[in-house]
């Protein structure tokens, strides 16, 4: 091996070296990307059946299993609204029952001292049902008091099912609340970085008793972040 040859090729590790060292550092999380963490569960509930049991109107002191949350129903006929189902058993668990809805009906949890942040990869988690051609759709209520439903949908006729979805993967549309109906066309985007109250709404009317139509929801996770609540969005 010839000098010239071991020159050159000390020169060229030593650039070589000199560039790589020049190079910025990649973030954790391999190929170049910053590391990003799930959110963790801001609130479930499960509902809780009061002491009569079987299919009966909202109780609003005794139907939340979470001390944290508050119930809130929303549509001319949210009075209607049932719960019914027995705990423990996976083919009729504790869920609240749209059937007797005249009109489109929604339902909405409200954590007592936290708002929600549900940027990033904020997802809900829900166990639902449904029959007819009935859908079950998220809707979030901002810290400025507008109203918006998603267009993403979930219930199927068969059997009751776990499912999941990410909220920043939803479009959005205004709602008006007091007839829970939908207004307006799909927004272009939304800042979910402090929602009010989170729940579903059945943009239709129940049929009754037996299978012409209507919702049923029973546990409901959020995971997302916590937002303080200031005292006057306390007081509302």
């Amino acid at each position: 091996m010839t000098r010239r040859f071991l020159t050159i090729t000390a020169l060229t590790f030593a650039f070589a070296s000199q560039a790589l060292a020049q190079q910025p550092a990649a973030p954790a999380g391999g190929r170049g990307a910053a590391r990003v963490t799930r959110p963790a569960l801001f609130f479930k509930e499960e509902w809780k059946q009061t002491e009569k049991g079987g299919e009966h109107p909202i109780v609003f002191d005794s139907t939340l299993s979470n001390p944290s949350l508050e119930l809130k129903v929303y549509g001319p006929s949210s009075k209607e609204l049932l719960l019914t189902g027995d705990a423990g058993n996976e083919l009729n668990p504790i869920h609240i029952w749209t059937g007797m809805c005249t009109t489109p009906c929604a339902v909405a949890l409200r954590h007592k001292t936290q708002m929600a942040d549900l940027s990033g990869l904020a997802r809900m988690r829900w166990n639902t049902k449904v029959s007819g051609f009935h859908q079950i759709r998220p809707i979030v209520k901002l810290a400025d008091g507008t109203w918006l439903v998603g267009d993403r949908t979930d219930g199927t006729v068969r059997d009751w099912l776990f499912t999941e979805f990410s909220f920043g993967d939803v479009r959005w549309l205004k709602l008006d609340i007091n007839r829970a109906v939908t207004t307006g066309t799909i927004l272009d985007k939304v800042d979910l970085s402090k929602v009010d109250e989170i729940g579903f709404v059945d943009l239709m009317p129940g049929s009754g008793h037996g299978q012409g139509g209507w919702v049923d929801v029973a546990q409901i996770e959020v995971y997302g972040g916590s937002v303080p609540r200031t005292g006057s969005s306390t007081a509302q």
